[in-house]
């Protein structure tokens, strides 16, 4: 079974396959912190709920986890500047952890929180996420066909 860590102090996750690193990617992510409506990055143990967007083309553009049959560009992009732009794949997170993660005011599934590729590879490596963990689309299709649903995902600081 994979497991992936993510570093928040460093904007970077790892790929654990039977406790060894195969893979270590830049990442973006937001502040850390747990409360619905926060905008930040849920740390603590997590699993991979649902893997979504398989052979859908690199940079399709998702809304709702539902490919809109897009394909981002900067020119759509400049046409709907006002959105947060979900590419390529997500991987969506469940918490684990009851009362960190997990349930009420922190859910980590109800808040949305996915690994997600972006518009903004340029800022990758820097902490300006709305609480998701941003990745390159080409390093979110490597890592997406490398894991499972329910792998595990531990966010740390």
């Amino acid at each position: 079974m994979n497991r992936l860590r993510v570093h928040l102090a460093r904007q970077e996750l790892e790929l654990w396959q039977d406790d060894r690193l195969v893979a270590r990617y830049p990442v973006s992510t937001a502040a850390p912190g747990e409360q619905c409506g926060s905008g930040c990055t849920p740390r603590g143990r997590h699993r991979i709920r649902l893997k979504i967007g398989e052979g859908c083309p690199l940079n399709a553009v998702f809304v709702a986890r539902r490919p809109t049959g897009e394909i981002y560009t900067p020119a759509l992009g400049a046409r709907y500047p006002e959105r947060d732009w979900i590419l390529t794949r997500i991987l969506w997170l469940t918490g684990e952890e009851s009362g960190l993660n997990r349930g009420g005011e922190c859910d980590t599934l109800r808040r949305y929180i996915y690994i997600h590729g972006t518009d903004r590879e340029d800022l990758i490596g820097q902490p300006v996420s709305h609480g998701c963990i941003r990745m390159k689309n080409n390093d979110l299709l490597e890592l997406f066909n490398l894991v499972s649903n329910n792998d595990a995902v531990i966010i740390e600081e």
